[in-house]
């Protein structure tokens, strides 16, 4: 079979750049879909905007390559469009909540059709034709709570839910879907696979039930559930609950605690780290006591001491100073609202959110980030008396290191003209 990709190049800010070239589960996206795409495809074409459909007469799979999806989806849907031996695309139920809840808010990928809402995802038996017809895929969601609050801050209950599906789905239009795309779909789908597994299959509890007996650890702490990767130093007074997976040549000092994470490559997590449903990058350094709550760190970033992030999402070559807090809940009783995929701010749906960071950022120490704020990439940002506060996105033009430059220059001419008035005198 051969799959053909369609290319979305538009930027996802305050990245700059496009959904394919991010890191989801840490892996960039277009690497993430040919590894899971891998077993039913052998040969693959590219398409710019503008380009026509070569004409195939082959079974074909034709998807947009802003699309995150898990082996789980992929998996039913293969099966279910052969089944129908008809062209299919892949549809969402308008009653789907994982979809409806968190994939449908700030998107511009989804089509309408009725009751169902239509992916950029098709299978053809015999090439590519006009006539298809929609494929709903149960995503299987379940209602899992993460945070327990006053009524106030929630509903009735006072919790905060999310929909976490089973199968997984979603187009990558804001930075918004990638915090939705690591930690909703992700590393709460990982989990919510893990316990359904562990409530049928009394072999598999059995199995890792013998396994913590056997190393002597508590069950969220046995290898079955803690993936570690080859020549890793962990102290042994660092606490680590699965489902978690680390990398290789990865070093965590004593103190500290990581809970249901991915941790990649040659990352250093220093004493009292606390880590929780968070996925760390490759070559990443966290010095002592910071803190990572749902929050995507990509590769090769530095968060420094006593820094906490919350459901943010920072980009790759970022240093964020120490003492910084990107808090996550709006004190106005209005709704979030974050960048769309227009690049206009829309409701998010999201009670508590924190920010997103761009790429290559530098952000100083002792900042206060208010929910939903973006850094644009390549921003340098440090903290004054006049601003301690960021309650607004924050662009490339007006990044610090403008002012840095006009600043230096502005001293460069005055002491050229100083030189000047001493020769005359």
């Amino acid at each position: 079979m051969i799959k053909v990709i369609l290319q979305a190049p538009k930027p996802i800010m305050p990245f700059c750049e496009p959904a394919r070239d991010l890191r989801l589960q840490n892996a960039p996206l277009w690497l993430h879909q040919r590894n899971l795409l891998a077993p039913y495809v052998t040969r693959e074409v590219e398409l710019k905007p503008g380009m026509r459909m070569p004409p195939l007469r082959e079974p074909t799979l034709v998807y947009r390559d802003n699309l995150f999806f898990d082996e789980d989806y992929i998996r039913v849907f293969m099966a279910e469009a052969r089944k129908r031996r008809n062209a299919v695309r892949a549809a969402f139920s308008a009653d789907d909540p994982a979809f409806r809840e968190h994939a449908l808010p700030l998107s511009t990928s989804y089509t309408p059709a009725g009751s169902v809402y239509l992916a950029d995802l098709w299978y053809y038996p015999k090439g590519p034709v006009a006539d298809v017809e929609p494929l709903v895929i149960d995503l299987q969601s379940r209602e899992i709570g993460y945070y327990h609050v006053p009524t106030y801050m929630a509903d009735q209950t006072g919790d905060l839910l999310f929909q976490v599906p089973l199968r997984s789905l979603i187009a990558i239009d804001s930075w918004v879907h990638v915090f939705i795309a690591d930690v909703v779909f992700g590393l709460f789908g990982r989990g919510a696979r893990f316990e359904k597994h562990l409530s049928e299959s009394l072999g598999f509890k059995l199995g890792i039930l013998s396994k913590a007996l056997y190393e002597g650890r508590q069950l969220l702490e046995c290898s079955e559930l803690v993936k570690v990767g080859r020549n890793c130093v962990i102290d042994p007074r660092a606490v680590i609950h699965g489902p978690t997976t680390i990398g290789d040549n990865v070093t965590i000092n004593a103190g500290a605690v990581i809970e249901n994470c991915i941790i990649g490559n040659n990352v250093n997590v220093s004493q009292d780290v606390q880590l929780m449903l968070s996925v760390v990058g490759d070559g990443a350094f966290l010095p002592f006591r910071a803190a990572l709550f749902m929050t995507t760190v990509m590769e090769n970033s530095m968060i420094a001491q006593n820094t906490c992030l919350q459901m943010c999402v920072v980009g790759r070559n970022t240093f964020i100073g120490a003492g910084n807090t990107f808090t996550d809940y709006n004190l106005v009783p209005a709704p979030l609202r974050a960048l769309d995929g227009q690049g206009k701010l829309g409701v998010s749906n999201r009670p508590v959110m924190g920010g997103a960071v761009g790429h290559n950022c530098r952000i100083g120490s002792g900042l206060v980030i208010y929910p939903s704020r973006t850094i644009e990439s390549d921003v340098v940002l440090a903290a004054s008396k006049e601003r301690r506060v960021i309650d607004r996105d924050v662009h490339f033009e007006d990044s610090d290191h403008h002012h840095f430059k006009s600043g230096r220059l502005h001293r460069a001419l005055y002491h050229r003209q100083k030189d000047k008035d001493l020769e005359s005198w």
